[in-house]
C-alpha cells in the first residue's frame, strides 16, 4: 500500500512538472499529455483533451501537487482532508461519458477517478443532508443533489483517456457530471461540502442558468438584463 502511494504520487509530480515546464513535447505537433491519451475504448471513438474550449472564470489554474488537499466539510460527522497520496488509496472507476457544453460543443472521453460517495462516506453524512456543493480553486462553485451523486456513482476524475488531467482540463480533479450540462462539470476541485440546501445556486446558476442542468432540458431559468453571457450570442 505504501509503495502504491509513493508510485502514484511520483507519477502526479512527473506529469505536473511536464505540464508546468511546457508540456515536454515529444514531437512538433502534440503536447506530452495528449500523446499519452488513447483514442478508442471498447469500440468507442474518444475525443481529445485538445477538443475542450477554455471558458473558466479566472483562466487556467495551476495547483501545486505538493500542497494540494481535498476537503470534505458541512453536514458530516467528521470533516476530512486528503492529499494526493491519500486519494491514491481509493478504489478506481472508469466510465465513458460525453460532456455537452451550452456553447454548442461536445467531447466524449474515458474518465477515470474516484466515486464522490466513497469520499464523503468516510466523513459519515449527517441526517438531513440532500445536496453536495463543489468548490474550485478559482472560486467557482456548483451543486448537485446527493441522491443523484449516489444513484449514478458520479466520480471526480484525475485521468482522461488514460492520461493524467492537464491543467487546462482541471488538474488534479474534475467532476464528471454525466447527463448534466457542462457548467456542472466543475474543474480544479478543492472542497466537497455536504449541505441541506437544495436551492443552492453556484456561479452560473446564480445568474440564471437552470439549477437542474439536465442535458436536453432548458439551459436558462431567467436572464438578468444587466448580465450578458458572451456564449449565448
Amino acid at each position: 500500500m505504501i509503495v502504491k502511494r509513493i508510485i502514484v504520487f511520483i507519477t502526479y509530480i512527473l506529469i505536473f512538472s511536464a505540464m508546468f515546464y511546457g508540456n515536454m513535447p515529444t514531437n512538433r505537433e502534440k503536447p506530452f499529455s495528449e500523446i499519452l491519451e488513447i483514442s478508442e475504448y471498447q469500440g468507442v471513438k474518444l475525443g481529445s483533451s485538445e477538443d475542450f474550449r477554455e471558458n473558466s472564470i479566472e483562466g487556467v489554474q495551476r495547483i501545486d501537487p505538493f500542497k494540494y488537499s481535498l476537503k470534505v466539510e458541512g453536514l458530516v460527522r467528521s470533516s476530512g482532508e486528503y492529499n494526493l497520496a491519500d486519494l491514491a488509496d481509493f478504489e478506481r472507476h472508469r466510465k465513458v461519458v460525453t460532456l455537452n457544453c451550452v456553447e454548442g460543443w461536445s467531447v466524449t472521453v474515458l474518465w477515470e477517478g474516484i466515486r464522490v460517495s466513497d469520499i464523503i462516506d468516510l466523513s459519515r453524512i449527517s441526517d438531513g443532508a440532500n445536496t453536495v456543493i463543489f468548490h474550485a480553486y478559482d472560486g467557482y462553485t456548483t451543486s448537485l443533489p446527493l441522491s443523484f451523486l449516489l444513484e449514478n456513482q458520479i466520480i471526480i476524475a484525475d485521468k482522461m483517456n488514460g492520461a493524467v488531467l492537464r491543467e487546462e482540463n482541471g488538474f488534479p480533479f474534475q467532476l464528471v457530471a454525466e447527463d448534466k450540462w457542462g457548467y456542472k462539470w466543475i474543474k480544479w476541485i478543492t472542497k466537497i461540502e455536504v449541505s441541506d440546501d437544495p436551492e443552492y445556486r453556484g456561479y452560473w446558476e446564480s445568474v440564471g442558468y437552470n439549477n437542474n442542468a439536465d442535458y436536453g432540458g432548458p439551459q436558462l431559468e431567467k436572464i438578468i438584463p444587466e448580465y450578458v453571457d458572451p456564449y449565448l450570442n
